[in-house]
């Protein structure tokens, strides 16, 4: 073979070989002859569909598809029907801020649902009007844990265990402690109800009394008030429904009676109780 031939060879075999270096490193594929016979270029570069800006890599047989971008939301912790003692922290941190002003309750009604709507349109969050956990950590960085008689501002809280003294017998039996009234017969619980006591100035007397006059629409002639429902058990002291308690809750206080701020309970108590009847008051 003449060597002009050898050297067309051996060039021929380098531009291959290069060729196939090429394709390796870049990603193509040395294509052979077609079936027509026609001669191809030895090299086929294959450039891959990136798709429009901003698509996200796709799994196979998804090419060419842009998923959406994936949104995260706020878990809702209590929405309206719900009941309990959150819910009731709740509304004790919102009548912190002056978003409501009934309660706290301790059940998520049509007034709580709007105090949080006003809350968290305030601020910039969505008008849901369920507590979700942005609008609760907003609220906490905003109020302060509220104490016992936050939450129980309006009454609801459980009575304490009954004193020894109401075991036996009729009894009125009123805990200082948890601010509760018990009326007891032989030991059994027949109704309880929130009570609020006589101020530091003019305290509600403890010990063991009885009830000595009933008083259905009584007045008082010291301080020109109404006690309706009036179980008197020392001097002018007396079991008897407050208009103020029942408007005011726990903000403010008695000239030494022991208020009741549910009519209908201190109601169907009057109807009960007999003059005769023992009076326990405790802490």
């Amino acid at each position: 073979m003449r060597t002009g031939g050898m050297k067309g060879m051996r060039r021929a075999i380098a531009a291959v070989a290069a060729a196939t270096a090429l394709a390796a490193v870049c990603g193509c594929t040395v294509q052979s002859p077609g079936s027509d016979g026609r001669p191809r270029s030895p090299v086929h570069i294959e450039i891959p569909d990136t798709g429009p800006p901003g698509a996200r890599t796709s799994a196979p047989g998804d090419a060419g598809r842009t998923r959406p971008p994936v949104r995260t939301t706020a878990r809702v912790l209590w929405s309206r029907g719900d009941s309990g003692r959150d819910v009731r922290e709740l509304q004790a941190r919102l009548r912190q801020i002056g978003w409501l002003f009934d309660g706290p309750t301790g059940s998520y009604d049509d007034l709580t649902q709007q105090a949080v709507m006003g809350f968290q349109g305030k601020r910039g969050l969505p008008r849901t009007g369920r507590t979700d956990t942005v609008t609760w950590q907003r609220l906490l960085r905003m109020t302060h844990e509220p104490g016992r008689w936050e939450l129980y501002l309006m009454g609801g809280q459980p009575a304490g265990p009954p004193d020894r003294r109401c075991l036996t017998g009729r009894v009125l039996c009123i805990d200082k402690t948890s601010r509760t009234l018990r009326w007891m017969v032989d030991g059994r619980t027949l109704s309880t109800m929130a009570v609020r006591f006589g101020t530091e100035y003019t305290p509600t007397r403890e010990g063991v009394f009885q009830v000595y006059w009933k008083s259905r629409h009584h007045v008082s002639t010291l301080y020109d008030s109404p006690m309706p429902y009036a179980l008197f058990f020392s001097g002018g002291q007396a079991v008897h429904y407050s208009y103020d308690f029942a408007a005011r809750g726990y903000a403010g206080g008695s000239h030494g009676c022991v208020n009741v701020r549910d009519e209908a309970a201190v109601s169907r108590l009057f109807a009960q109780v007999r003059v005769g009847d023992r009076v326990v008051v405790h802490w």
